[in-house]
């Protein structure tokens, strides 16, 4: 079990805790985040501070957002770094990230997302989209696989549909098990999110009922796996071929289906 233990921190199960330990891929890391004082720097789950302490370094003050307890304690007992440090003890899936804007710039954010929670997490953070200039999260390379995927790949899906609907993805950085303590079963890779500047008007939470409701049948064709939501006719008159698979429409036809069934 000792290798569990990291820096005197036990990692906690629950809160998905795997600490980055590599000071290569750390550097990597934060190159990519590029910090700066022109934005709101937020770092989520700090663990450790493998990322804050060299963020900080490159900025006047940071805003973590961390769940466990024990490891807001650590960081506030250091008087030198809470004068630089604005730590919040909250669960981020409930954290309004609005409230730390300040003379109207954007916000940066980045962190190791607990894998177990980093889909429903990142649903909640695309409703500050308008208020972010970037995000650099780690996460399971297999959850920024389907994040990146293009229409036609089987990694392609709902998250794709949401994920790409509100930002441009790319992936940064690869990164092997061994650069953690306790190391995952699974490899990792850190996705660059950029809102886009303009989205289509569409309601999000149709448009990801729709997508839902495609992929959770993905075998099927749309015919069938929509036929609650749309029919035959209506998909021919948006052009949109009845017989395809979800994988094989695009996002802009993801948005038409929402937009018309919007409007019936």
């Amino acid at each position: 079990m000792t290798d569990k233990v990291h820096l005197g921190h036990r990692a906690r199960k629950r809160f998905g805790q795997n600490f980055l330990t590599d000071d290569y891929i750390i550097g990597e890391i934060v190159n990519a985040i590029s910090p700066d004082d022109q934005h709101v720097m937020v770092e989520i789950g700090p663990g450790l501070g493998a990322l804050t302490f060299p963020v900080l370094a490159e900025v006047q003050r940071l805003n973590v957002v961390e769940l466990d307890k024990d490891l807001v304690e650590r960081f506030e007992e250091d008087q030198l770094l809470t004068r630089r440090l604005n730590v919040y003890q909250a669960d981020a899936m409930k954290f309004d990230f609005s409230q730390l804007i300040t003379n109207e710039q954007k916000m940066k954010l980045f962190g190791n997302l607990p894998y177990n929670i980093s889909t429903p997490l990142l649903f909640h953070l695309f409703e500050f989209c308008d208020q972010i200039s970037d995000m650099h999260f780690m996460l399971q390379k297999e959850v920024v696989d389907r994040m990146c995927a293009n229409p036609g790949s089987k990694a392609f899906g709902k998250l794709s549909v949401m994920t790409q609907y509100y930002c441009d993805a790319e992936t940064v950085v690869t990164v092997d098990p061994a650069c953690f303590t306790p190391a995952p079963k699974v490899v990792s890779a850190v996705v660059r999110l950029t809102p886009k500047a303009k989205r289509a008007e569409v309601d999000t939470k149709m448009l990801e009922r729709v997508a839902a409701a495609a992929f959770n049948q993905r075998r099927k064709t749309i015919r069938n796996s929509l036929k609650e939501l749309i029919n035959e006719e209506e998909m021919l008159s948006l052009s949109i071929d009845p017989k395809a698979r979800a994988e094989a429409l695009s996002l802009a036809q993801f948005i038409q289906i929402a937009q018309f069934i919007s409007q019936k």
